[in-house]
């Protein structure tokens, strides 16, 4: 049974959590990889550079999308890709441990499904969505 009084507040905390690693992860490939380190590693992987700038940008703006609760819905399901890219292209050889050397498939895997997870449940409690008109069809999240 789902506690209709507790759930958005669930919503809410995935929501955040969620947002916090996607923009951590974002920003880690910002100034501490760097785009140009990024770049060099999704060449090492056989992939083409705008996919290291497109992961890089829907972490950062999804992140903070997430954070406020706008879109959330639409943005849990684009980071998704970005997930199931991470393991099939960078973790799949690692096995199944993340705590493996190189960081097995593991914590994105649970990632995407914790993401589809909170496209089922929308925005949650405390969005900036909820701030706004409601549009003419009434769905959120």
């Amino acid at each position: 049974m789902t506690d209709l009084k507790l759930a958005p507040y669930a919503a809410l905390l995935l929501r955040v959590a969620l947002g916090v690693m996607a923009l951590a992860h974002g920003l880690l490939k910002i100034f501490v990889f760097t785009p140009a380190g990024t770049v060099g590693f999704f060449a090492s992987l056989g992939l083409p550079a705008v996919l290291a700038y497109a992961t890089i940008a829907i972490e950062v703006i999804g992140g903070a999308a997430l954070i406020a609760g706008l879109a959330t819905r639409w943005v849990s399901v684009a980071l998704i890709p970005v997930l199931i890219g991470s393991v099939a292209f960078a973790h799949w050889d690692a096995g199944w441990l993340f705590s493996n050397e190189g960081g097995g498939w593991e914590y994105p895997a649970f990632w995407a499904v914790a993401l589809a997870v909170q496209a089922m449940l929308g925005d949650g409690a405390y969005s900036l969505r909820s701030l706004l008109p409601s549009s003419s069809s009434g769905s959120r999240g």
